[in-house]
């Protein structure tokens, strides 16, 4: 039986995350993609990954690239290549590059990886699902969004610390955008069955939220770069539940038809996530507040998809 294929496009600090997540899972063979720029480090990192194997049990055969030819026959691709945005860079200007990013891997992919699951990382997040999907005439099954993972363990991790709980008593999910977008649904939060909203005072719960939508920002302020261990995770947790056919319940960008009455556009939404990617969207009821949330998340998204010069929206 063939090995599942999965590759990475971009071997900087998220990418190589992933596959350090992904590797002890032995999920398949690992491809580390970027560009001839970079040389040998794909090659270096993948060596290194290779030879923990050994002293962490994994038998995943890693290896570096900067080329396509490996990359063939992927079954699932996940996408951090792009550009970080700089002081001084405007959105439209980082919508513009990583675009321009986005179109050249999405036809490279189509040729090489034409049956792949895409899961777009690179930002502006929904946006560029957004070009990836259309580039690709892929089912809109197919390609998807981390982001909503991302968010939701930050705001887990922010509760059980709050309440000094293991952050497996804590289920709590958001939707929407990412960072400032995002839409918690506080709700339906719950610590070991037991509604937030009777274990915390609303300041409390609103403080949490607030650093969740600040929370790639503060780690940027720590760290001076953006965050790559927590996204690495979501992003080997989404492969692993598709490889392994999970229906895995979680947050993720997908593009809508019609759910929530939207459009034409990637938004976060919570989703069934198996070997045919997203299988189901599971629409959560909103009150008139999360409602109003949504619309504003909504209306960054669109406005943000205006600057696209080469994929226009409908």
């Amino acid at each position: 039986m063939a090995r599942n294929k999965i590759t990475i496009i971009g071997a900087g600090n998220v990418g190589a995350s992933a596959a350090l997540w992904l590797a002890p899972m032995n999920l398949g063979d690992i491809v580390l993609k970027d560009i001839p720029q970079t040389g040998t480090m794909p090659a270096g990192k993948a060596l290194d990954l290779a030879q923990a194997g050994p002293i962490m049990g994994y038998d995943s055969r890693i290896l570096g690239t900067t080329d396509y030819g490996p990359t063939e026959g992927s079954d699932v691709i996940v996408f951090t290549g792009g550009f970080p945005r700089k002081p001084g860079m405007s959105r439209e200007d980082l919508v513009a590059k990583n675009e321009e990013v986005v179109v050249d891997v999405m036809n490279e992919i189509k040729r090489s990886s034409p049956n792949a699951i895409v899961i777009m990382v690179t930002n502006p997040l929904d946006t560029m699902a957004y070009v990836a999907y259309k580039m690709s005439g892929f089912p809109r099954s197919r390609i998807l969004g981390q982001a909503g993972i991302l968010d939701s363990a930050r705001y887990r991790a922010f509760i059980a610390q709050e309440l000094n709980v293991s952050v497996a008593s804590v289920q709590a999910f958001t939707i929407g955008g990412h960072g400032d977008e995002m839409v918690p649904l506080a709700r339906s939060t719950t610590v070991g069955g037991v509604a937030l909203t009777k274990l915390l005072p609303k300041e409390r719960i609103d403080a949490i939220v607030e650093r969740t939508r600040k929370g790639g920002g503060e780690i940027v302020q720590l760290l001076g770069t953006s965050a790559y261990y927590a996204p690495g995770a979501a992003c080997a947790q989404m492969v692993e539940a598709i490889l392994n056919d999970r229906k895995l319940i979680v947050p993720v960008a997908a593009y809508l038809d019609g759910e929530y009455g939207l459009k034409d556009m990637y938004f976060g939404v919570m989703a069934k996530l198996g070997r045919g990617g997203v299988e189901e969207i599971i629409e959560a009821e909103l009150d008139a507040e999360e409602r109003t949330a949504l619309n504003k998340s909504v209306e960054l998204i669109r406005g943000t998809m205006s600057a696209l010069k080469q994929v226009r929206p409908a």
